[in-house]
């Protein structure tokens, strides 16, 4: 599988990391709580008429929309929380891991068993249904040296998943490291998290080449060519519940702006549920994500070049001018214009700083 994203031309479009997970809800109230508990709260609430929802999404159904904000962290992970009165479906739900269409939100914890305990716990007494894999260890970025001891520590990330009917997670531990501006942790969370720090879509797709447009009309950049992940990585394998022989394709992409908000793609190679048709905007769950820009008619005109489709420019629920697309992989998208800076100043830099 070949990727055009690595020798294309990359506009300047000053666009940010991904800003919000949206996720679709028909009550929005256990949603405000559940992530409360997680360090979110909420800064911003907004209720339209179906005719305005209508014209902003496509969705004939009154919306009241929340956003909530992890601490002080508002350039990139923040979610949206999009209550339909009348949701278009109950979207992909509590589904096998990676079902085509699915969406997984990625925060970092300083108690990664913790959150496996109470997941499991809730598991077993099956209030509701949740899948949460068993964390492990790996070293990702190749940060380990020389032979290891108990003065010579490893450095590590250990990572699980959490599957569920309405929200699917990844968490992720780190042991002897930090970068600096990826994943900050309020004290005040209760579960020890941060905001958003990237995340995964399960496409409906034949080819990377379908996410091209990421880097030529969005401005983000590619950071490798298309890999295969499989079956004999310990990280991907427990994460994605990977069967003997299986793998997939994968690619991510990151904004020149921030290092955090990054994305994340995967194509299945084999048999797996699609139910791709259930991720569309005004159905529950993760449909939808934005992005923010100065510059948000070059990127409307970029999007359209395309052939993407667009929507025209018009004022969201929060009075932010934005338009709407989806692209061929079924991945929606909401771009909003944003003049001024972020209160927190994104990390644009990727560094690591190794910890005793």
């Amino acid at each position: 599988m070949s990727s055009k994203t690595i020798t294309q031309k990359i506009p300047n479009t000053g666009i940010s990391g991904v800003y919000e997970v949206m996720l679709g809800v028909q009550n929005a109230e256990y949603a405000i709580k559940y992530f409360a508990d997680f360090g979110f709260e909420v800064t911003m609430k907004r209720s339209i008429r179906s005719e305005e929802a209508q014209k902003i999404y496509g969705v004939n159904s009154k919306l009241t929309s929340y956003r909530l904000q992890n601490g002080s962290i508002d350039s990139h992970g923040l979610l949206r929380i999009l209550e339909w009165d009348e949701p278009l479906g109950n979207g992909i739900g509590y589904a096998p891991v990676e079902t085509i269409g699915s969406r997984i939100a990625v925060m970092r914890t300083n108690d990664i068993f913790r959150l496996y305990d109470i997941y499991q716990t809730a598991r077993d007494v099956g209030k509701k249904p949740w899948l949460p894999t068993e964390p492990i260890a790996d070293d990702l970025f190749g940060l380990n040296t020389g032979d290891r001891d108990f003065f010579n520590r490893p450095v590590l990330v250990r990572e699980n998943a959490v599957y569920g009917e309405f929200f699917n997670h990844i968490f992720f531990q780190r042991y002897g490291y930090s970068i600096p501006g990826y994943g900050t942790i309020t004290p005040s969370s209760k579960l020890k998290t941060s905001e958003f720090t990237h995340h995964d879509f399960i496409i409906d797709a034949t080819s990377m080449d379908q996410m091209s447009y990421l880097s030529t009309a969005l401005g983000l950049i590619a950071e490798e060519d298309p890999a295969i992940d499989g079956d004999w990585l310990k990280g991907p394998k427990r994460v994605f519940q990977m069967e003997p022989g299986f793998s997939h394709w994968y690619q991510g992409f990151v904004s020149a702006n921030n290092i955090c908000g990054k994305l994340k793609f995967f194509i299945p190679n084999g048999n797996k549920p699609n139910k791709s048709s259930h991720q569309r905007i005004g159905e529950k769950g993760i449909t939808l994500h934005s992005f923010y820009t100065p510059k948000l008619k070059m990127v409307h005109k970029l999007v359209k070049d395309h052939e993407l489709k667009p929507s025209k420019i018009q004022q969201n629920e929060f009075d932010e001018s934005s338009f709407i697309f989806t692209d061929t992989a079924g991945v929606s998208w909401q771009i909003i214009e944003k003049k001024e800076k972020p209160k927190n100043t994104p990390a644009t830099e990727l560094n690591f700083e190794t910890q005793d």
